[in-house]
């Protein structure tokens, strides 16, 4: 709790610069200079920075010329550090400070925060806790494309990367899934064992403020990972190696933007970015290599190109489990999203990769579920990746257990219980013939199994399956025409008209 009070200092910073216009996804952007050099001089890595441009000379400097200074300061760092990392936190470094009064207000916050309070280990998790700040303020902007921790802390739980694995991010972000990804793979082993046989990282962020939050979260968390500067939809990507595992939240929205050409080496061209990013993922794997992508419902019953990309991803790997993710989870209104899981045809079919695909296993957790949002949070971050915290979290608990210990889908599963939320109650075979369908499924279940052949006969390949039926929703099919509708309602409405017409009158026959 001391760390929270530390980050609630730090953000309340940010009520100086308003002022100058910041807004609160810019602030900590700026607060990565300022915050970096602070740290550095408390654990004891300020050797990496040059003598002349650390923390000391910055809060001694008086406050006339301070402005000036600092920049200064900024560009030295990005153009003469030889730590590489160090330098592209602060390579294009621009600043939205305009005032020194206003600099000199932060810096003084900042020294006079007790830093004890955060521990030499723990900085990395200060500054995650720091971007999950912004993400919860609405105001930042940031929370639309920002993946609940629990939920990524559940996908690394059930992907479970190791020792050696090559991990990326064709999205990174501020690395959220990357740096989770380290955190359990640091849980299961020693140190010692870890350094022997370390897992490496890559990851492109085509935003420079966000890289730079991300490379700032990277090094804090002592990950060894090369975060590119560029698209992963364009040739960017002749940067990055086949990885094992690759975890990713791609943007929000249908369209690609910029001007450079998309790469030539995606087989199914398209204007969705969404629909590119997952061709470049099930290309981007090793064989047997495991990924999960958070997408959205469109990505998943869109025609035409669409259909095609979902056919060549269950030709060329096994998609076998896909989690339904409940609305405003998410910041950006109305954005309705899904988990899918899949690994890799193995090395032997790699020429020839056809129907791998055998069965997908679907988990609603959408239909019937709460509404969540910043006044009812969904799932619990603090949930860690001890043993005992599988299948802790109290909205993804269930799902976990069902998914079951294989990372590749492989577990014995089965449809034979009702899975709502955090509860798994088992059926009685009375209950289950009650509730099966013709094809013998249970339509009751939040876990159901569906064929290959099935997805292409009754879906056409789309991947966007449902049954359970929401206790909110209207039965359309038995409601009245849309004349009687309106006219019953015109009736009701002129009733009550007539009601406020002798109210009013005996109001004023009573004055």
């Amino acid at each position: 709790m001391k760390q929270d009070t530390v980050i609630q200092k730090i953000w309340s910073l940010c009520n100086i610069l308003r002022g100058d216009g910041i807004t609160y996804y810019q602030y900590v952007s700026e607060l990565s200079y300022l915050l970096f050099l602070k740290i550095a001089q408390e654990n004891g890595s300020e050797i990496l920075i040059p003598e002349g441009y650390r923390w000391a000379d910055l809060q001694c400097h008086e406050e006339e010329g301070l402005l000036g200074f600092y920049q200064e300061m900024l560009t030295h760092l990005g153009a003469n550090v030889e730590n590489e990392v160090i330098k592209a936190i602060y390579a294009f470094p621009t600043t939205v400070f305009s005032h020194s009064e206003n600099l000199k207000a932060v810096i003084d916050g900042i020294s006079k925060i007790e830093w004890h309070q955060v521990g030499k280990d723990g900085f990395g998790d200060f500054y995650s806790g720091l971007i999950d700040k912004s993400a919860q303020d609405t105001r930042s902007g940031a929370g639309q494309y920002f993946t609940p921790r629990s939920l990524v802390n559940t996908i690394v739980r059930l992907i479970q990367p190791n020792l050696g694995d090559l991990i990326q991010d064709p999205a990174t972000g501020s690395g959220g899934f990357l740096v989770s990804a380290d955190g359990y793979i640091r849980t299961k082993y020693s140190q010692e064992e870890y350094q022997a046989t370390p897992p490496k990282y890559q990851g492109i962020e085509i935003e420079k403020n966000t890289r730079r939050i991300c490379l700032m979260n990277t090094f804090l968390h002592s990950l060894d990972a090369n975060i590119i500067y560029g698209d992963a939809l364009t040739d960017d990507v002749a940067a990055l190696d086949e990885a094992d595992i690759i975890l990713a939240n791609p943007p929000f929205g249908n369209k690609a933007g910029g001007q450079r050409p998309i790469r030539n080496d995606i087989p199914f061209p398209n204007t969705n970015k969404q629909l590119a990013f997952l061709q470049h993922i099930y290309l981007g794997l090793k064989a047997g290599g495991r990924a999960a992508v958070v997408l959205p419902d469109n990505v998943l019953f869109e025609s035409g190109v669409g259909t095609d990309i979902r056919r060549d991803l269950m030709n060329k790997c096994n998609v076998h489990t896909i989690l339904r993710l409940p609305t405003g989870i998410f910041y950006a209104q109305g954005v309705k999203t899904n988990v899918l899981f899949f690994t890799k045809g193995s090395a032997e079919d790699k020429d020839q990769q056809q129907n791998c695909t055998k069965h997908v296993w679907v988990y609603d957790l959408r239909t019937n579920m709460p509404s969540f949002g910043k006044r009812t949070p969904f799932g619990n971050s603090d949930i860690g990746f001890a043993p005992e915290d599988f299948g802790a979290d109290p909205h993804l608990g269930a799902f976990e257990k069902v998914f079951g210990e294989n990372p590749n889908g492989t577990s014995k599963r089965t449809e034979g219980e009702y899975s709502f939320g955090a509860q798994e109650i088992e059926v009685d075979k009375d209950v289950i013939e009650e509730n099966q369908d013709s094809d013998g499924q249970l339509t009751n279940s939040r876990w159901r199994c569906f064929s290959r052949e099935w997805i292409a006969n009754n879906k056409n390949d789309s991947l966007d399956i449902s049954w359970l039926k929401d206790k909110d929703s209207v039965d359309t099919s038995n409601l009245p025409e849309p004349t009687i509708l309106i006219t019953e309602a015109k009736e009701e409405l002129e009733v009550a008209l007539n009601e406020l017409d002798s109210l009013l009158a005996t109001l004023e026959w009573t004055e």
